[in-house]
């Protein structure tokens, strides 16, 4: 059964959007805080339609009541999501925004879990090159198989997990790789391969056409070649856990890794990341790690499909050299994040 979680009173094109994800199968519905029953362990659609400002006060608002009543409440459950915006703007901010606020909770998201509508859904153009069908059609349509993809969803167990973490720092200065070391302190036994994204190593996307990219991508290549092609993609490919150990610089990705992110699709056009799941150690010199946070659901969830853990993100503060593993609870913390990777090839 899926819970439908629709606060206020949805858009015409919201509603058709939530029925053709439904399907005709039994749900519960959520409209307002009293419909709050145990979330636990559900499969969660938040549906919402956006105002001109870009958010949903009545979802907020369940969201915030969520935490107020445990910090774990949404455990156990896996969520997507619908949303209506009637500018071209805020739908994919706010869906990172509420991933990350309902991953906190606990929850964990399919990957490609968002379905979107923009103004006059001119975000759907791109489908109708390869789907030569109305818009409102190919919109009803990504939401039913979205909605199928929730309903049936059941991640597989790892048996010998194959973990790659991803970095671009130095070791003898950086606190991020200092605390994803006490992390991975507790995964003995574990197939564990490092990525060191060195500065030059990965240029950026060239922005191929996408017929040049599938032509690339069928031989498992790139334009650029180089390590990209020769080690990560091989290593991301065989990859049942990937860790992205990331410095928030300037409120965002280290630059090197957001050009890893970028050169995956010639990977993304012959495999589905569905089955992978990601995790993150972000340290900040103050603040704005859930800006980085957001930008990696954003990048790899929401556009690339990798599957997202509960409480994927471990956020800490260290500015000086070292200074990261004297905060209070790190180490329970970094055992606590150890915990949730073994938990999620279970």
């Amino acid at each position: 059964m899926i819970t439908l979680i629709m606060p206020g009173e949805p858009s015409p094109q919201l509603r058709a959007m939530a029925e053709a994800a439904i399907d005709h199968r039994p749900y519960q519905l959520v409209r307002q805080e009293r419909d709050l029953g145990n979330l636990r362990h559900q499969r969660l659609l938040f549906v919402m339609d956006l105002d001109e400002t870009g958010v949903c006060v009545p979802m907020l608002e369940l969201l915030r009541r969520l935490r107020q009543i445990s910090p774990q409440r949404l455990l156990g459950a896996t969520g997507a999501l619908l949303i209506n915006s009637s500018s071209p703007h805020f739908t994919k901010s706010a869906a990172s925004h509420l991933i990350f606020n309902a991953n906190q909770l606990g929850c964990a998201f399919i990957g490609h879990p968002l379905v979107d509508a923009t103004e006059e859904l001119k975000n759907l153009l791109t489908w109708q090159k390869t789907q030569p069908l109305p818009l409102e059609e190919i919109l009803l349509n990504l939401s039913g198989e979205m909605g199928n993809r929730l309903y049936f969803h059941d991640l597989a167990p790892c048996p010998n997990p194959k973990l790659v973490f991803l970095h671009s720092s130095l070791r003898s200065t950086s606190n991020t790789l200092t605390l994803w070391q006490r992390v991975a302190d507790h995964l003995s036994g574990w197939d564990i391969q490092e990525l060191h994204v060195e500065n030059g190593a990965v240029y950026d996307c060239y922005g191929c056409s996408f017929k040049t990219c599938v032509q690339f991508g069928k031989q498992k290549s790139c334009f650029y070649g180089g390590v990209m092609t020769e080690k990560i993609l091989p290593s991301v490919e065989e990859a049942d856990v990937l860790v992205w150990v990331c410095p928030n610089y300037n409120d965002a990705l280290p630059s090197n890794l957001m050009a890893v992110i970028n050169r995956l699709t010639t990977l993304y056009r012959q495999i589905r990341f569905y089955d992978k799941r990601i995790f993150s150690v972000i340290v900040s010199g103050n603040s704005g790690g859930d800006s980085v946070a957001r930008q990696l659901i954003g990048a790899l969830n929401i556009n690339k499909g990798f599957y997202l853990p509960p409480e994927f993100a471990l956020m800490a503060i260290g500015n000086d050299p070292g200074s990261v593993i004297k905060n209070p609870d790190i180490d329970e913390q970094a055992e606590a994040l150890a915990n949730r990777i073994i938990a999620s090839v279970k």
